[in-house]
């Protein structure tokens, strides 16, 4: 019955995949129209100047002083693994889950996704595709005391049958603390009462946008993998196992600290950063829009030094596409190691003789490269991330200690379970399936 069901929507999803009835230049000049209809401020502000916010006078940790949303905090981080054994730094913690929810409804027989023009205050171009629902628990339940988020219901009590994914995972392991969002698709057998931010799209139409630079925004990405992962009737297997083996075979320990006692990192009145400029800072930003469930706050933002690179090496045996994949640790995971891309870093912060295996492979000017574009990371949170998306072909590329070729389709089946598969290797893997070629 799974696999039945399985095959049935993978079929319906392929369906989607080649309906393309309006091409990305027409989303495009939507987007365009949404942010001339909706306009926006975001200008950067001193800490003294973060209303609702300060450092609390026990923890020094940079908070909202209703204790609501979300904090930066310190953490001293040990483990065993990889170069660094040793480090503090600031991190995000987000105890609320968000719902990162998308609607879906057959029109004119063909799976459509409802995507809203969405406004965040870090979005390089500040307003991108996002999920029908992007909110966490302090906004839906109105916490900010502004207007409800819209279609909301679908996703707190859906109907028996409707939902085609439903799972925990994890965002940036070195940014955010145990964070976990539930990424969810719910099904209608109609479309809903419209409204203007929000348009239906096909998968087809989803994947062309992919692209382009920071159409798609992080949230949108990482919901679409999951589904694409639970149309998978594969097995996880050898993957499954593989990633067990590591994750037994590692410790962390990330205890909070105060913020002032973060050893390598300063503080002035604006930001907080390493004075070596490696890395991200923290600062605060002042924002006014139109279009959200409030129409002004102050909130902090992280910002990193420089753009990201995440990487797949890939190759196709007998047929059956494969991925490079690492076992990856990040002092925010909940479960020590998941599965995450070749390479995984920011360029720039790599310090001199520790460059990440395989970093040269995807940069060399010889690369033979299936896929290589710029997307955003998560604009509620973070300012102006970008992270470069890179698909490589290297079908003779080794297998190193803590690296594993595995099935495309392993792996997908593995992102149905909650913190196995972290968000770069998801994203990833649906830039994956709508541009690389298949053999």
């Amino acid at each position: 019955m799974a696999r039945a069901t399985a095959d049935h929507l993978s079929r319906r999803l392929a369906d989607s995949a080649e309906h393309v009835p309006r091409d990305v230049e027409w989303l495009l000049g939507w987007l365009a129209e949404r942010r001339r209809r909706n306009p926006f401020t975001v200008v950067t502000v001193p800490f003294d100047r973060l209303a609702g916010w300060h450092f609390d006078p026990e923890t020094d940790h940079l908070a909202h002083r209703e204790g609501r949303f979300f904090a930066v905090e310190g953490v001293d981080v040990r483990t065993d693994h990889g170069g660094a054994r040793h480090w503090r730094q600031p991190i995000v913690n987000q105890q609320d889950v968000a719902i990162l929810g998308i609607l879906a409804t057959r029109i004119d027989g063909v799976l459509h996704f409802l995507m809203q023009a969405k406004m965040e205050p870090g979005n390089v171009n500040v307003v991108q595709l996002s999920p029908t629902v992007q909110a966490t628990s302090s906004n839906y339940l109105r916490a900010h005391r502004g207007a409800a988020s819209r279609y909301v219901e679908h996703f707190l009590d859906p109907e028996p049958g409707s939902v085609l994914v439903d799972v925990l995972q994890s965002e940036q392991g070195s940014w955010f603390r145990g964070k976990r969002n539930r990424n969810v698709v719910v099904e209608l057998p109609g479309p809903p009462p419209a409204h203007d931010d929000f348009v239906w799209l096909t998968l087809g139409q989803l994947h062309a946008s992919l692209a382009v630079p920071n159409v798609v925004n992080m949230d949108a990405r990482t919901v679409l993998s999951c589904l694409l992962a639970g149309a998978s009737a594969a097995c996880p297997g050898a993957a499954g196992s593989w990633l067990t083996r590591h994750k037994s075979a590692h410790f962390l320990t990330t205890t909070p600290i105060r913020l002032d006692r973060v050893t390598g990192w300063r503080r002035d009145g604006e930001r907080i950063s390493r004075p070596d400029g490696r890395f991200f800072g923290i600062v605060g930003v002042r924002v006014e829009a139109t279009n959200r469930e409030v129409g002004s706050w102050c909130q902090p933002l992280l910002e990193p030094a420089s753009p990201g690179l995440a990487a797949f090496l890939v190759r196709c045996r007998e047929g059956v596409p494969q991925v490079l994949a690492r076992a990856d640790l990040r002092p925010g995971y909940r479960d020590v190691v998941e599965l995450g891309p070749t390479v995984q870093c920011a360029p720039a912060s790599v310090a001199d003789g520790s460059r990440p295996r395989f970093l040269d492979d995807v940069l060399a000017p010889g690369a033979d490269v299936r896929y290589d574009v710029v997307q955003s990371e998560e604009g509620g949170r973070f300012r102006h991330a970008v992270t470069r998306h890179v698909l490589v072909e290297a079908p003779d590329a080794p297998e190193p200690p803590g690296f594993r070729w595995l099935d495309v389709a392993a792996v997908a089946a593995l992102a149905r379970s909650s913190y196995q598969v972290d968000i770069e290797a998801r994203s990833l893997l649906l830039c994956l399936s709508a541009h690389y070629p298949a053999r």
